[in-house]
């Protein structure tokens, strides 16, 4: 008999990821046929006696089944909120709705477990702020303990975006004995870099004060180094007159007990890489993954989304069966999140039931190439990758070809501190507009000749596809580095520029250098008649809060520098700044992906 795959899945339109080619036993894949039975407030203990409180949603009358471990700080009862999708222009929109979609799973007999940390929410215990080692002990002890109940049927995985799926490699780490796989959609590798993007400080993880709904927090750094230390530390960062000149930074820096922020105050007193920040990296562990990874993300046009999966993928310390997928734009999130469903759902079942769903006979990389299709690859950078160079030009020219002459004024701008004037100054560059389509995919670097008049200085950028009618899309919004972290040539890779985030080394003022700067990694083919637009900057411009008296600094994102800073960009003979760009000037038809359509009809028993 046949049916139709929609029918057969329960669903009303087949992912256009899913490639004909490769996917298998679609009639054996989990269908929706259960009832959702919610426990809430369910207490387990911890090795230690702290009890933690735990949601759990379970299949009515499934009897023992695989569980799914959903792990944040974002407090678990949340979670199970009934009110539709929420896209971010909402005003109900929430980032810590990210546990995933607690009914497609359970309805296809999935356990969903989602507890409340150690001090957040209910939940016994000192919080200690996000992925800290604790934390990760504490998610083995919550798989172990699932893997025991009477309705596990003792193969555990782990689901969920962002925070859900940051701790997963973390927690994996630990091996516990009944983790089967795990699957991060959006996964960083490198924290310090998460928060001090090449170097440069932001406001970006004050927001976990307001996500964590911690009823005890406690500054991880009087755990490392007792208060007498912290005391000393909170005094020695005031001095920095990037963080004195901000009233919100000081009220965190001069509460004690340090129970105001507590988190952001562990952030603030680490301003340099080192072990703080290690403890809580994916890539200080990979080699002790043992479990089946599927890496995720989007081409998000914002943060350091990328970058890090394609890093964990070629990284051959993480030697475990291992997929990448980026499968969606950022333009089309929605909370709870939901985009991935179908994937996730070949993948646990694949590790989880038994399922034989082709997952594993797929190409190790499959993307999205935006304006294009979906494709699949079997190595990053891609082998045939022409590098080409597109250098900056006088007049806010971008060529193809170098500059012949040497010994040129340069460009410049001056950046004005936010504690005189709301102006933010910038440099752009464009192209001419594309004759031809043109492939982008892979990573970029820019490659910028500059001198400071002073000892350091944010640089910021921005590349964007520009349409005919105007229109600016992101592929990367802040690219960054600050200028006192050098580069560490022997790490570098083409289009991976690495830089010791450990030192701070004060720029020579007036001195010309070369500064390398990662921009996330990206597909994309750019129509004929867009062009590229580079912007060089040293803050985020903030115009959509403007006109609001509440809540700047969380929506800072850069933290500015307190001192009037000149910027001279160079871009001649002697000095070529150009961005190194990955075109791909041919893909063999069988890498495209095959998508089935929705009318397409299988035998079923």
């Amino acid at each position: 008999m046949k049916k139709r795959i929609t029918e057969i899945l329960g669903i009303d339109t087949l992912p256009n990821y899913w490639d004909k080619r490769y996917v298998k036993n679609i009639d054996k894949l989990s269908r929706p046929c259960y009832e959702v039975e919610c426990h809430r407030d369910v207490w387990m203990s911890l090795r230690d006696g702290v009890r933690l409180c735990v949601d759990i949603y379970l299949p009515k009358d499934a009897g023992p089944v695989p569980a799914l471990i959903s792990w944040s700080a974002y407090s678990k009862t949340m979670q199970g909120i009934k009110r539709g999708a929420i896209p971010p222009e909402s005003l109900l929109f929430d980032h810590s709705l990210e546990a995933g979609d607690i009914d497609y799973f359970v309805k296809r007999g999935y356990a969903y477990i989602i507890p409340d940390p150690r001090g957040i929410g209910k939940s016994e215990g000192e919080w200690y702020g996000v992925y800290n080692p604790v934390e990760m002990r504490d998610v083995y002890d919550v798989i172990e303990w699932a893997a025991a109940e009477e309705w596990c049927d003792s193969n555990v995985g782990m689901v969920g975006y962002s925070y859900f799926g940051i701790c997963q490699i973390l927690a994996a780490a630990w091996q516990p004995p009944h983790l089967k796989c795990i699957m991060p959609c959006s996964f960083v590798d490198d924290y310090y870099q998460h928060g001090y993007y090449g170097g440069v400080p932001s406001t970006y993880m004050s927001i976990y004060w307001e996500l964590s709904p911690s009823s005890n927090p406690v500054p991880w750094s009087v755990q490392m180094y007792g208060e007498e230390k912290v005391r000393a530390m909170m005094a020695e960062r005031l001095k920095d007159p990037d963080i004195a000149v901000n009233s919100y930074f000081t009220k965190i820096l001069t509460t004690w007990p340090p129970k105001y922020h507590t988190f952001y105050l562990d952030y603030l007193l680490h301003p340099l890489d080192g072990e703080y920040w290690q403890q809580r990296s994916a890539n200080q562990i990979y080699d002790k993954v043992k479990v089946p990874v599927y890496l995720h993300c989007a081409w998000s046009p914002i943060g350091r989304w990328s970058a890090p999966i394609f890093n964990a993928m070629t990284d051959d310390r993480l030697s475990c069966p291992k997929r990448l997928g980026v499968l969606e734009g950022y333009d089309g999130l929605e909370l709870p999140y939901r985009a991935l469903n179908e994937e996730c759902l070949r993948w646990y079942d694949h590790w989880l039931k038994g399922v034989d769903t082709g997952i594993m006979d797929e190409p190790l990389y499959k993307f999205t190439v935006l304006n294009s299709g979906v494709r699949y690859e079997n190595e990053w950078p891609l082998q045939r990758t022409e590098w080409k160079k597109l250098y900056l030009r006088s007049f806010g020219r971008l060529r193809w070809d170098r500059e012949p002459d040497s010994d040129l004024p340069p460009d410049g701008f001056m950046h004005l501190p936010p504690s005189i004037s709301t102006e933010v100054n910038r440099l752009v560059y464009k192209t001419s507009r594309f004759p031809h389509p043109m492939e982008i995919t892979g990573p970029i670097e820019l490659h910028l000749w500059a001198a400071f008049d002073q000892p350091d200085a944010n640089i910021l950028v921005e590349l964007c596809d520009v349409l005919p009618s105007g229109e600016r899309m992101p592929l990367y919004r802040y690219g960054a580095l600050r200028a006192s972290h050098p580069l560490d040539e022997e790490r570098s890779k083409i289009g991976a520029p690495v830089h010791d985030n450990t030192v701070s080394v004060p720029v020579t003022p007036g001195e010309i250098r070369e500064y390398v700067i990662e921009i996330n990694p990206t597909s994309i083919m750019i129509p004929a008649g867009h062009w590229l637009e580079l912007e060089i900057t040293s803050q985020c411009p903030n115009p959509c809060h403007s006109e609001t008296w509440t809540g700047k600094v969380g929506n800072m994102n850069v933290i500015p520098a307190a001192a009037t800073t000149s910027y001279k960009i160079y871009r001649d003979n002697n000095h070529p700044s150009y961005l190194l760009l990955p075109i791909i000037p041919y893909t063999p038809s069988e890498n495209w992906v095959r998508p089935f359509e929705d009318t397409d009809e299988i035998d079923t028993e």
